[in-house]
């Protein structure tokens, strides 16, 4: 019956050592860590390294809910998982433990909240970008014609001419030509 923690951050820059501190304390004996989003179990290895590797009486140990999903999809797929392996979950900074119905109860909870937290950063972002639009600062990548990139060579201008006169970078030429 092994303790087996996991540790997730969203970005590079923001640091895990607080939470393999904790698990560290909880007594896991095996701790695996990423950094990438929670917002979807894709692209989490680590994740579905401890899901393949997770055994009947293991417990799965997380600081928090949001760590192992943002959505109450996820985290219910997560749990469904768990449980037919005969595994528990359990979170040291919530009142969750998957033995009891209270921390059944409590983990549904907590994973709406999640996942509303999510919805409303998605909100938050979509508003930023309408209001950019309306003052005009918001700025999209370019599309480069690679047809024009082509004619431009073809009249004998070089890669840094062209990025001036299309108002693209030099990198960008290179790009098209080799579409």
């Amino acid at each position: 019956m092994a303790r087996i923690g996991y540790a997730r951050v969203s970005t590079l820059d923001q640091d895990l050592t607080v939470q393999l501190a904790a698990l560290k304390g909880a007594g896991c004996d095996i701790i695996r860590s990423e950094k990438v989003s929670g917002s979807s179990t894709v692209g989490r290895d680590e994740l579905r390294t401890v899901l393949a590797f997770i055994r009947e009486g293991d417990t799965l140990v997380v600081t928090r809910v949001d760590r192992l999903a943002r959505s109450i999809g996820d985290l219910q797929d997560i749990v469904r998982e768990l449980r037919g392996k005969g595994a528990g979950l359990l979170a040291t900074e919530q009142p969750i433990d998957t033995s009891t119905a209270a921390g059944k109860a409590f983990l549904d909870m907590l994973g709406v909240f999640a996942e509303f937290e999510t919805n409303l950063r998605r909100e938050r972002q979509a508003e930023g970008i309408a209001k950019a639009k309306a003052l005009g600062v918001y700025k999209r990548a370019r599309t480069v014609d690679p047809e024009a990139v082509r004619a431009l060579i073809g009249e004998g201008k070089g890669a840094s001419a062209i990025a001036r006169q299309l108002g693209i970078g030099r990198a960008s030429v290179y790009r098209a030509l080799k579409k």
